[in-house]
């Protein structure tokens, strides 16, 4: 029998904050592992200009409003703050919440919100995941209790940096979102705790043979990174009636109603069983914790039906 795990994420997008907020008490209610949400200034799916809720902002709020339930950005934007602030976030969110913080970082993407609040977005992706990199090296080596200091001709120039308090965890875990092969996966070999990824079966394995090659070089056990995959199931008892609460989800968000699934390999839209055996193909490669994505309005039966129905049916196999 398999273990699997469950977290769910929120988009922050297209919602009131009691809908928001509410969602949020739901899952930790229903014995969800972990809740997430976005870390965009903008709504990316669909019309950009929606309400968006800022990602920090709403852990600390979710903190005093959940009991058992880790919370983390699905994932940082490593562009939009310094990471020494971002550690400092992270520790005072993680005492707020009693050790339930996790520190999801990326390396960003979405141009447009970049650009209409003057972040810099960096001139090609390897250079924002180059920041990336000596970000997340900071950041561990605050969480561990280390006095970091920038070495010369980097992104960062912290000099004799200490976090204080210390975080309640020993150390707060990372999560690393991406798939790119050269830098990505190198990064999430070398500095994180839990890997978010997602795709097709045979690009999981493709994609988990890169991480296995990139943590042998720098010696570290595979066995030590929790593995991750994202979702977008919508449950119900016929996939019609699933596909119908889809395209009103999405009418909402202002955006296409029409679902390409060779495009989009993770909308498992359907029955309890369908979504079941999705989640059996990656249990076997070894992905045992599923995050599902939810968009506004959220929606209660999946999250119900997904732990109570859907779990024990992909445990058992």
């Amino acid at each position: 029998m398999t273990d699997v795990r469950l977290g769910i994420c929120l988009w922050n997008q297209a919602a009131t904050w009691d809908e928001f907020e509410g969602a949020a008490r739901l899952a930790d209610e229903l014995g969800y592992q972990h809740v997430w949400t976005w870390d965009h200034l903008y709504a990316i799916i669909g019309d950009p200009y929606k309400p968006v809720f800022e990602g920090y902002a709403t852990l600390a709020a979710w903190a005093k409003v959940t009991t058992r339930a880790r919370l983390g950005l699905f994932v940082g934007a490593n562009t939009f703050r310094n990471p020494g602030i971002v550690a400092k976030a992270l520790t005072t969110i993680d005492h707020a919440s009693g050790g339930r913080v996790i520190a999801g970082l990326g390396a960003a993407w979405h141009e447009l919100e970049h650009e209409a609040h003057g972040i810099e977005f960096g001139d090609r992706p390897g250079q924002r995941l180059d920041w990336l990199e000596e970000s997340v090296a900071a950041v561990r080596g605050l969480f561990a209790r280390e006095t970091v200091t920038s070495p010369p001709g980097g992104r960062y120039a912290f000099r004799g940096l200490r976090l204080l308090p210390q975080p309640i965890q020993r150390p707060i875990p990372i999560m690393i979102g991406g798939s790119g092969e050269k830098k990505t996966l190198r990064i999430v070999a070398t500095y994180a705790d839990m890997w978010n990824t997602g795709g097709r079966p045979e690009r999981l394995a493709h994609k988990l043979a890169v991480l296995r090659e990139h943590c042998a070089t720098v010696t570290r056990d595979i066995a030590e990174i929790e593995l991750t995959v994202g979702c977008k199931p919508i449950i119900r008892d016929s996939r019609a009636e699933a596909l119908r609460v889809w395209r009103e989800q999405m009418a909402h968000n202002r955006t296409s109603a029409e679902l390409d699934e060779d495009e989009d390999e993770a909308s498992w839209i359907g029955t309890p069983e369908d979504v079941a055996a999705a989640m059996r193909r990656r249990t076997e490669l070894g992905f045992t914790t599923f995050i599902a994505e939810l968009a506004a309005p959220y929606d209660a039966e999946t999250m119900e039906r997904w732990i109570r129905e859907v779990k024990p049916a992909a445990e058992r196999g």
